[in-house]
């Protein structure tokens, strides 16, 4: 039995269609897939017979869980393995390399010419908002759940993650990085992870009209308002907490507060790996300060590399995904054991193995 791709390309009727066909692993991206997307993008942006470029999951669970996360684990568990890994070896490693096609991915549908039209329905996490956060045209409807759960597994937001959580309204994307909260598709558009709300029950006629019409004209006969966005409505506690310069001043803060809301944000950081919250939270101020998508993919690269060669990636994947007994022994233990040293190492150079984006690379 001959099994499917597993990402579908097919262009017609003026569209290049990009389908994710892992529905049994929620449209999980590998490196095959990253690569045969670029490919038909790279393709498409000079075909006159291809005007708009549609993305969307196979099955009903999602638009994409995130990337292949086991694969990761294992190329990790190598490198950990050895007694002095350099970032130049963790640079050229399976994951490595699959990170910097991934990132150059990222930057070409954040710059592509032509509409990109992405249905985020259902789960986007991790590298599926990779695959949609940067694009032209963002759908989301009833299902959707959009999150940055990296922290949780001893990892920091990518993809261009960071660009995006640090130009939310106030503080929300902080507080999404540091907690892993999901986005209803209110929050999602609110937080300028999405554009436009259309039931889940109108996407196919609208996939149908983009065959006719304009991505504008095709996406206006079915979007209607978003629902109201909680993260919003929270906003104020949300920038009292999150402003603060460290983790540990947020966790105070958040301590301090008598909302709900805010003892239970408390909790969950607390929950994820001290060290990959210290790093994230510096990714967010610098993303803030980074002019383009490509910058911030740049530093995000150094950090990404940083680390898969570090013990809470290896530990909090096996405890979420591998082992699943959903209790990470990290290292540092605490926040207060993060040394500066330690996350300064996260942003260190490397070398002729930097990503280097760059405008002109994002629209190869």
């Amino acid at each position: 039995m001959v099994s499917e791709p597993e990402v579908l390309i097919d262009k017609r009727d003026g569209l290049g269609l990009i389908t994710l066909n892992r529905p049994k692993a929620i449209n999980a991206l590998n490196h095959p897939m990253a690569l045969a997307i670029t490919d038909a993008l790279r393709s498409w942006a000079t075909e006159d017979e291809v005007r708009t470029v549609v993305v969307t999951g196979a099955g009903e669970r999602g638009l994409c869980a995130g990337g292949d996360i086991v694969a990761i684990h294992n190329d990790a568990l190598v490198l950990n393995g050895r007694s002095a890994t350099r970032g130049t070896a963790v640079a050229d490693s399976p994951t490595g390399v699959f990170w910097r096609d991934e990132y150059i991915l990222n930057a070409l549908i954040g710059r592509y010419p032509k509409p990109y039209v992405v249905v985020m329905d259902g789960i986007v996490m991790g590298g599926g908002v990779g695959l949609s956060g940067h694009g032209s045209h963002r759908i989301v409807t009833e299902r959707s759940k959009i999150g940055m759960p990296e922290v949780g597994i001893g990892f920091i937001p990518d993809v261009g993650g960071t660009y995006l959580l640090s130009r939310t309204p106030g503080e929300i994307g902080t507080h999404v990085a540091l907690t892993t909260a999901r986005m209803s598709a209110g929050d999602a558009i609110a937080a300028g992870f999405a554009d436009y709300y259309v039931t889940s029950e109108n996407i196919p006629a609208l996939l149908e009209t983009l065959r006719t019409e304009t991505a504008d004209i095709a996406i206006a006969k079915f979007a209607t308002d978003a629902p109201e966005s909680e993260l919003v409505a929270q906003q104020e506690w949300i920038d009292d907490c999150y402003r603060a310069e460290t983790v540990e001043q947020i966790v105070a803060r958040l301590q301090a507060t008598e909302v709900p809301e805010a003892a239970k944000a408390a909790q969950d950081i607390l929950a994820k790996s001290p060290v990959a919250l210290k790093v994230t939270l510096r990714s967010l101020r610098a993303a803030r300060e980074l002019a383009s998508l490509e910058a911030v993919l740049n530093e995000e690269y150094r950090v990404s590399i940083a680390s898969l060669s570090s013990h809470d990636l290896v530990e909090g994947i096996r405890a979420q995904v591998i082992d699943k007994d959903r209790n990470p022994r990290w290292n540092p233990a605490t926040l207060a054991e993060v040394t500066a040293a330690e996350v300064d190492a996260y942003f260190a150079e490397l070398g002729d193995r930097e990503l280097g984006a760059s405008t002109t690379e994002g629209q190869q």
